[in-house]
């Protein structure tokens, strides 16, 4: 029977990659429900046309007769705005790939959960701003968070169904990012250009910036606290440079476990897409031999000031995870601007963590997304207003 999905940020890396493999599928596979993008008509309207959705929409409500005339005479519904967004992802399917990056993406997943189907979430800001609340409604609602993330993708591939109790520690591994082997000194100087060479994985401008600082890697453990019902104690991280082993599992038997596969989002996309059941990619397949050698080691926090900042707000709890989460979206896109410098990031996202603690402005625990996305707003401005004195 064929399987029918949506995926919300159809034209970013991960949406690309789901396209990918399912234009690789038998045909009649997969039905597609919805695509949706934020603001690249040309680009949704080309998949569109070549997908053929019920519906396209894009999240920018000035672009809505633009899309429309980019779709006239395709038989395709097309919609625009923040309401029709989500709307589109409450439509009825079997599978949803969340790719809307950053709390943009909260709504359109939580609409989408509500059908109690199957729920892909690339977008960990979902679990990192509200996790608890995502949880509890896939629960209430019969559906199913599968993890995209490459490295939560493997712990989930490495836990055997029955055995969650068992589980001594997950580690969570990390390339290190192109400054891995820098002097703080040295990373005073970053550019642009420097940050966005990441030495292994081929992903967007935001996610690039966050694993040269390794607040990726900080705000995977709190996705993986979250997704998986661990305290932080039993989630650590390593440094692996050639990013062949993405996630282990430790059983209180010392057993370890891990999930191995070429540095290809397509792999653990194509997991959660066929998930009970597997299906080919075109990833190229591991060559054990050549490898010859995998290198592990401990992070620096010294250096990586972000994965100390992400342990602290997930035990201060969603306040301070959603706060953490904002204030160092604002921070990356300043650096991404060139209005502040590398290492002002997580300094930025430290001094929000303070002046909201100390005016008493990050709950332990979220009702709703409305409370999580006032947090967000209010970090936001915060680190806005610093930064601002950072630039003059």
């Amino acid at each position: 029977m064929s399987r029918r999905i949506s995926i919300l940020g159809a034209t970013g890396s991960v949406g690309g990659a789901t396209l990918d493999l399912v234009s690789r599928a038998a045909p009649g596979s997969f039905k597609f429900v919805a695509l949706t993008a934020n603001s690249n008509v040309a680009a949704l309207a080309q998949l569109a046309k070549a997908h053929r959705p019920e519906i396209a929409v894009i999240a920018d409500a000035t672009l809505a007769s633009d899309l429309a005339d980019a779709l006239a005479g395709s038989g395709i519904e097309t919609a625009a705005g923040p309401n029709a967004l989500i709307e589109a992802a409450a439509r009825p399917v079997d599978y949803t790939m969340a790719a809307i990056v950053g709390s943009a993406g909260l709504r359109p997943a939580a609409a989408a959960l509500q059908s109690g189907s199957i729920l892909a979430l690339a977008n960990k800001e979902c679990l990192v701003c509200a996790g608890d609340y995502f949880m509890d409604l896939a629960k209430t609602r019969g559906a199913r968070i599968l993890p995209v993330d490459s490295e939560h993708n493997a712990i989930f591939q490495a836990i055997y169904p029955g055995h969650e109790k068992f589980i001594r520690r997950i580690i969570l591994t990390a390339s290190g990012g192109p400054f891995r082997d820098w002097s703080i000194e040295k990373m005073a100087n970053v550019s642009r250009e420097d940050a966005l060479a990441h030495p292994v994985w081929d992903m967007g401008d935001k996610i690039s910036i966050d694993s040269a600082t390794l607040m990726n890697k900080g705000l995977e453990v709190i996705e993986a606290c979250r997704l998986f019902g661990l305290p932080s104690e039993q989630v650590d991280i390593v440094v692996h440079r050639q990013s062949v082993i993405h996630g282990l599992v430790e059983y209180i038997d010392g057993s370890v476990l891990a999930q191995m596969g070429s540095p290809d989002m397509r792999i653990p996309i194509a997991s959660t897409l066929a998930w009970p059941d597997r299906m080919d990619t075109p990833a190229e397949p591991l060559d054990l031999a050549a490898l010859s050698q995998l290198d592990f080691e401990q992070p620096d926090q010294t250096r990586f000031p972000a994965l100390k900042l992400a342990r602290e707000a997930l035990l201060a709890g969603e306040g301070a995870t959603s706060c953490l989460n904002a204030a160092n979206e604002v921070a990356v896109g300043a650096f991404l601007a060139e209005k502040i410098g590398f290492l002002d990031i997580p300094d930025l996202v430290s001094d929000c963590l303070d002046v909201m603690d100390k005016q008493a402005m990050l709950p332990k625990r979220f009702s709703g997304i409305d409370d999580a996305l006032e947090v967000d707003q209010l970090a936001r401005g915060i680190v806005s207003d610093r930064m601002t004195s950072i630039s003059a």
